[in-house]
């Protein structure tokens, strides 16, 4: 006993074109959608560029803040290591006083 399938064609060719209009529409929508997550990024960099951009000139100028401080807090030290070393001279030896 043998089994018979008689199908058209016809019949399996438009199943065949369905299937690939199909996923022919889904390489689409994944073209479309890489597209949109490549303009995406694009914006992204754009924008942290900027940011970028804007921290470099933030720590450029902490840069020159803490370098002015340190320049005043060595002056401010260099000052009271002389007034120490002074009073330490004046109390430990007499320096002779004209009359």
């Amino acid at each position: 006993m043998s089994l018979t399938i008689e199908t058209e064609l016809k019949d399996i060719f438009i199943k065949i074109d369905n299937r690939l209009d199909r996923m022919e529409q889904g390489i689409n929508e994944l073209k479309l959608g890489q597209s949109e997550i490549k303009g995406d990024i694009k914006a992204l960099d754009e924008r942290l560029s900027g940011k970028i951009a804007n921290l470099e000139t933030k720590v450029d100028g902490l840069a020159t803040r803490v370098s002015s401080q340190e320049f005043l807090s060595r002056t401010i030290v260099g000052g009271l290591v002389l007034i120490i070393l002074g009073g330490a001279a004046k109390m430990f030896w007499n320096f002779p006083v004209s009359p």
